[in-house]
């Protein structure tokens, strides 16, 4: 969903542990006893089993230069898979980053970030020295970040499921938040009891860090999330922005990075202490388009794309899968609303490029597919649930079917869209499209809502839903206008608007 204009004026699981630190690396020319020529600290933002996030901030305290190469060795064998700020290469233990055609004028006292994804066994041991344009930099400072293995605490006792086929009565669902699976077209917790996804959207973490003015719109604290819950939500859709997540530049230090990561497994861990499922969210990338519906003309991540992109979109998901993926009880939704369709000419290119990205019609950027998505996080041994919208702003899922990606955990859902406004917004439409998706795999309406501060509308989504027995959230638990949002909230109490309040007795009368 777009947000109103008015805005502008404005965690892993248990399992995962995160090692972080800082390196203030100082250095001059041998033998010279000018200024510091460089100043570079090195963080590792976020760590896991076998892998974690780094991010490399290099200050030139010396003159201007018309491009840049960082070199530094890693001393425990840790390999870079992933990189962006720069071109990454290694060779051995020897990583080189050199400037990307964008950020190679690095003038006098300014600063460059860089950040990576790599693997390490045993101890992750910091570089111990670095150099900037082939001069040596000593290091002031630690050189070593913590380096105890992260341990793995269970999360949610496993619950060990039957041994016979169930009869009657049915499975007693898990309590709390379920580890969710995809049995034929519907979710199933650990004892095999089907559940839906009914709740809200909680956004704010797609746009406030990238606008410069915090993490989260509103409060983020233990009694806000109670409030979702006094609705009887079960669940709740966390929007987030790639370029804070890594930790690019263009944001304020103070929110990406390790700041960010750790604001997002905060509200998580808050959500499932609450007992409900939170849904992690890719909402707005990087990738300059100004083609046909374009919500901006910047390269950051600064609005909705019509594409994931290639450069930074599956380092995003590596990591965040890495992050989450001892779990399983946070679902991973992929991309919020994809429209390819509105720059390519045919439905054929549309669905092609949603699938298999690389270069797209109308799209000046590479684009990752929903087939890289899915590899990306597969490849971390993650097996959340994970979501796959479609076209047209996730409102169109007419050849879904045909296209979606392929999973090899097989714990695949599609996640669709529908605001009274949208084209497929009536029960023809939903009988057409939607039920033949429903009945071979689970089907999530990620955003539901009008613009009318009434809801009359989501009350016929909400009843096609109900009779099928699929899953729903609303748009949006934030104290916007709802007519522009649409709002669900006047106060994060859980005051209602006219129209949360259509949202609000609807769930609670499911659970009566």
């Amino acid at each position: 969903m777009r947000h109103p204009p008015r805005l502008t004026a404005l965690l892993a699981g248990a399992a995962v542990t995160l090692a972080s630190t800082a390196l203030a690396v100082v250095g001059t020319a041998s033998g010279a006893a000018a200024a510091p020529v460089c100043t570079v600290e090195y963080s590792v933002t976020n760590q896991w089993t076998g892998g974690f996030q780094g991010a490399l901030t290099v200050t030139n305290n010396s003159t201007a230069l018309n491009g840049w190469s960082l070199g530094f060795s890693f001393p425990a064998g840790q390999q870079v898979g992933q990189g962006w700020g720069g071109k990454w290469s290694q060779s051995g233990a020897a990583v080189t980053v050199t400037n990307e055609s964008w950020n190679a004028q690095l003038g006098a006292g300014a600063k460059a970030t860089t950040g990576f994804i790599a693997s390490w066994t045993g101890t992750n041991t910091a570089p111990a020295a670095f150099t900037l344009g082939g001069v040596p930099c000593t290091v002031d400072g630690p050189t070593t970040p913590p380096t105890t293995p992260p341990t793995d605490p269970p999360t949610t006792p496993p619950t060990t499921p039957p041994t016979t086929p169930p009869t009657s009565p049915p499975p007693t669902p898990v309590t709390g938040a379920p580890e969710l699976s995809v049995t034929g077209n519907k979710f199933t917790d650990q004892n095999g009891a089907v559940r839906r996804l009914l709740g809200v959207n909680r956004s704010g973490g797609e746009f406030m860090c990238v606008q410069g003015y915090g993490i989260w719109d509103g409060p983020a604290d233990d009694a806000s999330v109670r409030a979702i819950a006094d609705w009887k939500a079960n669940t709740v859709r966390i929007p987030l922005n790639e370029e804070c997540w890594l930790g690019l530049d263009n944001v304020k230090p103070e929110y990406r990075g390790a700041n960010y990561v750790d604001a997002v497994k905060d509200l998580v861990a808050k959500v499932l202490a609450h007992g409900m499922t939170p849904v992690v969210e890719l909402h707005w990338t990087h990738g300059q388009y100004t083609g046909n519906s374009a919500g901006c003309a910047d390269v950051h991540a600064t609005c909705q794309k019509p594409m994931p992109n290639a450069q930074y979109t599956p380092a995003f998901w590596t990591s965040v899968a890495n992050t989450f993926k001892h779990d399983r009880r946070v679902v991973l939704d992929l991309f919020n609303e994809p429209y390819p369709d509105r720059a390519t000419s045919t439905a054929t290119q549309a669905w092609t490029c949603w699938r298999d990205g690389g270069t797209c019609p109308g799209i000046g950027y590479e684009v990752a597919g929903m087939q890289d998505l899915v590899d990306a996080v597969r490849a971390t041994g993650a097996k959340n649930l994970v979501l796959v919208p479609g076209l047209a702003y996730s409102n169109d899922l007419s050849q879904w079917l045909t296209y979606r990606p392929t999973d090899p955990a097989e714990n695949l859902a599609a996640a669709w869209h529908v605001y009274n406004f949208n084209t497929c917004a009536d029960e023809t439409c939903w009988n057409n499209t939607l039920a033949p998706v429903a009945a071979q795999v689970p089907l999530l309406a990620g955003e539901i809502g009008e613009n009318t501060c009434g809801h009359a509308f989501i009350d016929r989504v909400m009843k096609w839903f109900d009779d099928r027995g699929l899953s729903y959230l609303g748009w949006t638990w934030n104290t916007w206008n709802c007519n522009s949002g649409p709002a669900l909230i006047t106060s994060y109490d859980g005051t209602p608007t006219a129209f949360g309040t259509g949202l609000r007795d609807h769930l609670r009368a499911l659970t009566s």
